[in-house]
């Protein structure tokens, strides 16, 4: 099975790489606006989940790549901090930190899709 995954993985990160989107235009007053409060998100991810890719995808898409990113199998405390705030090991995660400290935690990919392009309109 562990090949079978393998296999599935290698072939959705070359279809990812083939029909990666074109990222949106800002102005740079605007993207620098973006690229600031992308310090309040962070996405929890694995290289090659689908759903993640997905969620990859649309940040592209959004022109906002430079969200924080933190690998669960690559990276132990990013697995541990999952657990911790959101409570569950499921990828992929968006972590939004409120102005007062709280965070919440979003798991299902087309929920993520909707706060970020909510959040971060592509321009145009």
């Amino acid at each position: 099975m562990s090949v079978i995954r393998w296999i599935l993985g290698k072939l959705i990160l070359i279809w990812n790489r083939l029909t990666w989107p074109q990222a949106t235009q800002r102005s740079p007053e605007a993207q620098a606006a973006v690229d600031k409060a992308l310090g309040n998100y962070e996405l929890f991810e694995l290289t090659a989940c689908p759903f993640c890719v997905k969620v990859r995808r649309e940040t592209r898409r959004l022109g906002i790549e430079q969200i924080p990113r933190r690998n669960v199998r690559e990276e132990p405390a990013a697995k541990e901090a999952l657990l911790a705030g959101g409570g569950k090991y499921q990828v992929p995660c968006l972590r939004v930190q409120a102005a007062d400290g709280a965070s919440e935690w979003l798991y299902e990919s087309d929920d993520i899709i909707a706060r970020l392009q909510a959040d971060f309109p592509a321009a145009g």
